[in-house]
């Protein structure tokens, strides 16, 4: 009997959000106990041995991936956050999405220059989100270690973006297409 793969708990959807999309769905992922700590851990084995301050979770699937694996790394969490929705001062970074423009935010003392930060995301297709978080982190002095992602849609070009910027991209799986 062969071991599952990451593929095997995410569930694909069909023309959702508009037609002609195939959704990957990591919800059922995170739902099933061995695939969550799968996810988990082979998200965490490229940094093992490696000092992590922080890490940083984009909004808002990545709350959920970052949370956990900030406490397997014995490291603080941060997450970024769309506009208007942190308590306290905040810089901001703008970005572009397929039918628009977004806001991310992160509070302004929730990295110290130096510190050495991991950034995690469930998807990565554009990139746009992932830079623009990013170059949040570069602002306030920390250090992108790396980038993780649970699924890459390599054809969207994100990961092309993130290397070009200079970053170690690790993906656990990859879907061709939209």
């Amino acid at each position: 009997m062969q071991s599952p793969k990451i593929q095997d708990f995410i569930r694909t959807i069909v023309d959702f959000p508009h037609e002609g999309i195939l959704f990957r769905d990591v919800t059922t992922l995170f739902a099933d106990p061995r695939g969550f700590r799968m996810t988990i851990d082979q998200l965490l084995h490229p940094y093992s041995g490696i000092q992590i301050d922080k890490v940083i979770g984009l909004e808002a699937r990545g709350f959920i991936l970052g949370g956990a694996i900030a406490h397997q790394l014995s490291a603080g969490f941060v997450p970024i956050r769309k506009k208007g929705k942190l308590p306290a001062a905040v810089i901001s970074e703008e970005y572009q999405l397929e039918y628009g423009e977004a806001t991310l935010e992160v509070h302004d003392d929730a990295i110290h220059p130096g510190e050495r930060i991991l950034l995690v995301d469930d998807l990565l297709a554009t990139g746009g989100t992932a830079e623009a978080g990013i170059k949040l982190v570069e602002r306030l002095g920390g250090q992108i270690i790396g980038c993780a992602f649970v699924v890459d849609l390599p054809d969207l070009g994100g990961r092309r973006k993130l290397e070009t910027m200079g970053m170690k991209v690790h993906a656990l799986c990859a879907y061709e297409g939209l």
